[in-house]
């Protein structure tokens, strides 16, 4: 399981910035304001051989800076208990602040390792002016400059020095993660599989502590089951909740083969869980949707199931070849049928097609639709392959790979899945020289 990074700081520092750049993507939203990051992102980055999960902890509400102080605490204690390392992030042009001694307080009480940066240092006087951070009393500081990357090398050497190495667990056994908002009826889930209350559950969001492995071996099915957890306890609810469910199931995820997303019928396919399954899709695992609770759902029609299927599959476009099921957990209605799903989920991602009846499947295809001409140029793609990894990615060797367009990708994704059961597993197309 990879390590987790938190970046910690009060509102426009420039952790959204370096976020960005750590992950190479323009993913978070930049602004002068503060507060604009109301989301909480998430993405993979790596240094010197080393990956980890990056988490950058926004979300701040405009408004006094006694709430400001409320939200910087849980989101900093938050973070502290869920990341393997901290950076916390202070601007020079302000200097020390009220709100970052705060911080530092918190900090300055953990184990964990934690980086002081210094931002939007990028010249010799503001690197001077740097000094001051050393009343904070968390020692040595980094200092840089988020949107040139000035100086970030040398915190990310730091960092990836004390970061934990990933240890993979020795087992054979298919690992299922049970996601999901909390309170949507993961522990149930697992208590009605293995038939016993082996989990608290009660109407409290984020009852589940931890994440919590299970054995199942019942009705010709073995594997390993994981529940994650929602929250902390109940005073920890409100704000947090999308916060600490998405840290927790970061972990869960990483380390899984299939994810089984579950959802609440009455509160719908939300942004939270739409974070969630593009959280698995982004790690390439298995993904099987169970909306929960059906049996609450009033007013059902002919085509409610049709209705509710099409509005999930409009969510998750373009990767919409994902099983949804429609459960209650309560009445143990079709859970049986969702871990018949999810182990055909696992057994699709480790399918492996033999290199001369995939370029045999592949080749006419492409010759009776090439991809369009780019520039005037014409791509001829010669070869294919599935490449030897844990998830499908496939390859396509051609003259002109730099001039295959994401479209025509997209149409060689669906053509292999109308061919071959991929059925909720993310695949990757990769156009190569040949």
């Amino acid at each position: 399981m990879g390590a987790i990074v938190a970046i910690v700081g009060r509102p426009n520092v420039g952790k959204s910035t370096f976020f960005n750049r750590l992950i190479q993507r323009r993913e978070a939203i930049v602004d002068a304001v503060s507060g604009v990051t109301r989301d909480r992102h998430y993405g993979k980055s790596d240094w010197n051989g080393k990956e980890f999960s990056i988490i950058d902890t926004g979300g701040y509400v405009v408004g006094s800076d006694d709430v400001f102080e409320k939200e910087i605490d849980r989101q900093v204690e938050l973070a502290i208990e869920e990341a393997d390392a901290i950076i916390f992030m202070v601007d020079v042009e302000t200097g020390v602040t009220g709100m970052d001694e705060d911080v530092a307080k918190l900090l300055r009480r953990v184990k964990k390792p934690v980086f002081l940066a210094v931002n939007k240092v990028d010249n010799a006087k503001r690197a001077e002016d740097a000094v001051e951070f050393y009343s904070l009393g968390l020692g040595e500081y980094y200092t840089l400059s988020s949107i040139n990357g000035g100086g970030s090398g040398e915190l990310l050497d730091a960092l990836v020095e004390k970061l934990p190495d990933v240890v993979e667990e020795e087992s054979d056994l298919p690992r299922f993660a049970v996601v999901g908002r909390p309170n949507a009826g993961k522990s149930s889930f697992i208590n009605a599989l293995i038939g016993e209350d082996r989990y608290i559950v009660t109407d409290i969001a984020g009852t589940t502590r931890d994440s919590i492995d299970t054995k199942y071996n019942r009705f010709g099915f073995e594997f390993n089951l994981v529940d994650t957890a929602g929250i902390r306890r109940k005073a920890k609810v409100k704000e947090d909740l999308e916060f600490y469910s998405v840290m927790r199931s970061v972990r869960a995820i990483e380390h899984c083969d299939v994810c089984i997303l579950m959802l609440d019928a009455t509160r719908g396919f939300d942004g939270q869980v739409e974070n969630i399954f593009w959280l698995a899709q982004r790690n390439h695992k298995g993904i099987v949707i169970l909306v929960n609770k059906w049996d609450l759902v009033e007013d059902k029609e002919t085509n409610t199931i049709k209705h509710y299927t099409d509005k999930i599959k409009k969510a998750i476009e373009p990767f919409t070849d994902v099983p949804i099921l429609f459960v209650s957990v309560l009445t143990k209605q079709r859970i049986f049928k969702a871990i018949e799903t999810a182990v055909e989920v696992y057994n699709n991602r480790n399918k492996k097609i033999i290199t001369r009846k995939f370029n045999e499947t592949m080749l006419p295809i492409i010759e009776n639709y090439p991809p369009p001409a780019y520039k005037g140029k014409f791509v001829k793609i010669k070869f294919c392959t599935q490449l030897p990894t844990p998830y499908p990615q496939f390859a396509f060797f051609c003259n002109l790979p730099q001039y295959v367009r994401e479209p025509y990708k997209r149409y060689l994704e669906n053509k292999i899945r109308e061919e071959y059961d991929f059925t909720g597993v993310p695949i990757t197309v990769f156009m190569r020289k040949k």
